[in-house]
């Protein structure tokens, strides 16, 4: 047990339910980080899939403003080069759709290599989780429209069994509209980070498992138009 994680927990304040205003803003979670502890490598892990879902949004005009948290704003407008880890990570041994998928490829590879060099069992199961989750949308996209899932996978080697998402693909899929169903996804994945934070071990897993809700509560924050405080 770490005595500066506890004294980090006690102080950092309680999460409320999902769409609930974000009490503070990632970028200054990493800066209640110790600099020299391996946490704040882990956070910024998780981080920088927002921070890549952003630039996303930014580089297809969806959105007009960007705030990451561990990538540059030149490197979300795609003014600068992205780590080079990111690009490094990515396998090739499987023909690639686009380059959006390659980065997903990478990033998740870099996620799993993080938390195995740090052992973080939470990092690990997060990103298996993710893969999993992304993999199965893919494929019940895919069968939509008649089309072979395959190429369209990333880090499948990562993942597991996506059969654990049937139902809440049912639901995804039953949603009134996009938003409607992206919450669907995100309650999910809410949940999971509930059931999995390692609570009150006061270990790294558990300031990383806060991250993680702190980064839904920020993106819904941003979705609904509000200021987080």
């Amino acid at each position: 047990m770490s005595g500066d994680n506890y004294f980090l927990l006690a102080s950092l304040p309680a999460l409320g339910e999902l769409g609930s205003p974000p009490p503070i803003k990632p970028a200054y979670l990493l800066e209640r980080v110790a600099d020299a502890g391996g946490n704040r490598s882990l956070l910024e892990a998780v981080f920088l899939s927002d921070d890549l879902l952003q630039r996303q949004a930014f580089l297809s005009g969806e959105k007009q403003e960007a705030e990451p948290a561990v990538l540059t704003l030149p490197q979300v407008r795609n003014e600068e080069p992205l780590p080079e880890y990111l690009l490094s990570a990515s396998s090739d041994e499987m023909g690639r759709e686009s380059t959006t998928d390659a980065l997903w490829d990478g990033y998740y590879r870099y996620v799993a290599a993080l938390a195995d060099r740090m052992k973080s069992t939470f990092l690990n199961e997060w990103v298996g989780f993710e893969v999993s989750l992304r993999n199965a949308l893919v494929n019940a996209r895919a069968k939509a429209l008649g089309l072979d899932p395959h190429p369209f996978m990333v880090a499948v080697d990562l993942g597991g069994d996506l059969g654990r998402f049937t139902g809440i693909l049912s639901e995804w899929a039953a949603a009134p509209d996009p938003l409607a169903g992206l919450r669907v996804l995100d309650q999910a994945r809410w949940e999971w980070l509930w059931a999995n934070d390692d609570w009150f071990s006061f270990g790294d897993d558990e300031i990383v498992a806060y991250g993680a809700k702190l980064m839904l509560l920020q993106r819904w924050n941003r979705i609904g138009g509000k200021t987080a405080s």
